[in-house]
């Protein structure tokens, strides 16, 4: 989310990924200087709103360094201080019961850290910013693969009601589905004669996905044109499990400054030129916060105020069947079915047993019991069945807490 200048200042935007979808690079520099990076967003939802802090790196097998030593606050027009709690890990975060953005106020975020340095944004005013009108979702392909392959799926579309004399909007999305693993876990083995159910069968969990991508459009007009059919996301169904049972996605609006539109479309072309250094750097991506008692020393990113909208829609797999999808298929996830008798054995060796081969695929080949198979008529053991463990227990990959929003249709 967050970059500025020069072409040194590149190789620390690339280093900064919050909003990116490329690989960081980290180049060894004789006049490197570690520079202050702060991402910050607050609105005028009824929640808890976050500051960010850390410092670039030069060495890229070292983690970032959070600034964690940081006063951090916001003022407002009318002389008002609001103190961020310090939560360990560079997260400063307001009290909901006690700060709530106002539309038409004016904020500057305030940070020090060390005792010495003190910096400060620019006055950000609070826009008001209209509601989604509604949200939608049609048949589409997208090229991949610097477009070697073409992939089919669906993509979400936004409208916007007027927006008075707004100009400028920046979007960001949370995506969340529910899936099913192929092979659920259902019993465990403890030996032959002892193998019972398990207490919960993990087959149903949800993900989610936060959105990387750099959203923005700008009405240089100024008029009051509402957003018609502007594209949010493209979902391949063939390529993950999104689309396997349901599927929702959570669209937040926001109206932007000029100053911060042309932030956002700076880093976005910085990262759509792929953050080669040594490529063509035309674009300088500018903070809005700067060190009060060092002008020249540069800061990446951006304190960022607006109001927000936000609007949800569920998309159930049977809506997205009538489209004649592909549909994704789990790859290595078969069912194992295996007795003793599958194993022949040396005539002057014992034959093996169920243990053995429970042994032989739990504790050698990283697989994990489903279930046993009984014959029908005689009621007797025939077969033990092992998958491999993503394939069988959702919570590895998801969580099985429904969602409080959450509406199975």
């Amino acid at each position: 989310m967050l970059k500025t200048g020069p072409k040194s200042v590149f190789i620390l935007i690339v280093i900064f990924t919050f909003c990116t979808c490329i690989d960081p690079y980290f180049p060894n520099l004789k006049s490197y200087e570690s520079l202050l990076v702060v991402d910050g967003l607050i609105t005028d939802a009824n929640s808890s709103y976050t500051v960010k802090l850390s410092r670039t790196i030069q060495d890229q097998n070292v983690p970032p360094a959070m600034v964690q030593d940081a006063l951090v606050f916001i003022s407002d027009d009318a002389g008002n201080k609001i103190y961020l709690t310090n939560r360990g890990k560079g997260i400063y975060k307001t009290d909901s019961t006690e700060f709530r953005g106002i539309i038409g106020k004016t904020y500057i975020l305030h940070i020090k850290t060390g005792g010495v340095n003190e910096y400060e944004s620019d006055p950000c005013l609070m826009q008001s910013v209209p509601e989604i009108d509604s949200l939608y979702f049609e048949k589409d392909q997208e090229l991949i693969n610097n477009g070697t392959e073409n992939i089919e799926g669906i993509r979400i579309y936004l409208d916007s009601k007027p927006g008075g004399r707004n100009q400028f909007y920046r979007w960001d999305f949370t995506e969340t589905w529910k899936f099913k693993v192929p092979n659920p876990k259902k019993y465990d083995f403890f030996g032959t004669g002892n193998i019972v159910p398990v207490a919960k069968v993990n087959s149903y969990c949800w993900k989610n996905r936060k959105s990387d991508e750099v959203l923005i459009t700008g009405n240089s007009t100024g008029g009051s044109d509402h957003i018609e059919k502007e594209p949010m996301l493209f979902v391949g169904t063939n390529k993950s499990d999104r689309i396997m049972l349901e599927y929702s996605v959570l669209v937040r609006q926001y109206s932007i400054s000029g100053n911060e539109y042309d932030f956002w479309h700076n880093l976005k072309q910085v990262n759509l030129s792929g953050g080669d250094i040594f490529a063509s750097q035309p674009y300088s991506v500018i903070s809005n916060i700067h060190n009060k008692n060092n002008i020249n020393e540069r800061v990446l990113g951006y304190f960022q105020v607006s109001a927000v909208k936000e609007e949800r829609i569920f998309i159930p797999f049977s809506e997205v069947v009538r489209l004649h999808l592909p549909f994704f298929h789990y790859n290595q996830c078969d069912r194992i079915e295996k007795s003793p008798g599958d194993f022949p054995w040396p005539a002057n060796s014992p034959p093996l047993n169920w243990n053995d081969v429970y042994e032989m695929y739990v504790k050698s080949s990283d697989y994990v019991f489903i279930e046993p198979l009984y014959n029908s008529q005689t009621g007797v053991l025939e077969k033990l069945v092992f998958a491999k463990p993503e394939c069988a227990d959702c919570t590895l990959t998801g969580t099985i807490a429904k969602p409080d929003f959450w509406i199975d249709l």
